[in-house]
């Protein structure tokens, strides 16, 4: 099977080069199943019920959030009535939302964990030992987990703990993709960073001039997406349902 996972969607240009591309993504590689992180796709950070509906018509199959998870007002109740929308499992107990999703594709389960990092991020519960907990009772054949996390060594770190545990493990959260994907010992899927689907000319999807001028004067600024020509930034995972291992990482850059 092949398994997309497509980088935080940043704004209207990132939902806009999402929707404009998957379908021939899809074709390209012969797609199973598409894994998309959300958490940005709203201006102001965040998801709404409108960008939702959006990319989860448009192709992805389940949406995967983070540290801006509930940044939008109607994201609470989003969460709670969607279960093809998680936010990070490591959330305390009684937020609202599901950390994990199980989708049956034509037989064969794929099972979606969301995490979040907690060095320079929100302190949530252990990300390690919830994850943990999660693997231990989710019934899948195939297991991804998205790690919303700042650190490298963090995620590198989870990529290790994990190793033989899961299919694949990817970051999501730095907006700019890295260039380690592979297989690990042990049959992991892996890719510290997917990277970021949205405006080019901007600094991390910010508009570059609002981002210098903080730089320069240290004088907090408000954050505006940047619009204009995007890229799209994620990875292929060519898996063996059988034995639930990864066979081949494909990093993806479009632009």
């Amino acid at each position: 099977m092949n398994i997309l996972a497509i980088g935080d969607i940043v704004g209207d240009a990132g939902t806009e080069m999402f929707l404009s591309n998957i379908d021939e993504l899809k074709r390209q590689y012969a797609v199973d199943f598409c894994i998309v992180n959300g958490e940005n796709a709203c201006t102001g950070n965040g998801i709404s019920r409108k960008k939702a509906e959006q990319l989860l018509e448009g192709g992805a199959d389940v949406l995967t959030m983070g540290n801006h998870t509930f940044r939008q007002k109607e994201a609470a109740g989003l969460l709670a009535h969607n279960e093809r929308i998680i936010r990070p499992l490591n959330y305390p107990a009684g937020t609202p939302g599901r950390g994990a999703y199980v989708y049956n594709a034509g037989g064969v389960r794929i099972g979606v964990v969301n995490l979040l990092g907690r060095i320079y991020m929100d302190y949530l519960d252990c990300p390690f030992q919830a994850v943990d907990k999660a693997l231990e009772s989710l019934k899948a054949d195939l297991i991804f987990v998205d790690f919303h996390a700042e650190a490298t060594s963090e995620k590198i770190s989870m990529g290790w703990y994990l190793d033989g545990r899961v299919t694949a493990m990817f970051g999501t959260h730095t907006h700019v993709q890295t260039a380690d994907a592979w297989v690990l010992p042990k049959g992991t899927g892996y890719i510290t960073d997917l990277g970021m689907t949205g405006p080019i000319y901007s600094c991390l999807g910010v508009k570059k001039e609002i981002t210098l001028e903080r730089f320069k004067t240290c004088i907090p600024q408000r954050f505006e997406f940047a619009d204009g020509k995007s890229r799209l930034c994620g990875a292929l995972f060519c898996v063996d349902e059988a034995t639930g291992k990864t066979l081949e990482v494909k990093s993806i850059c479009l632009m």
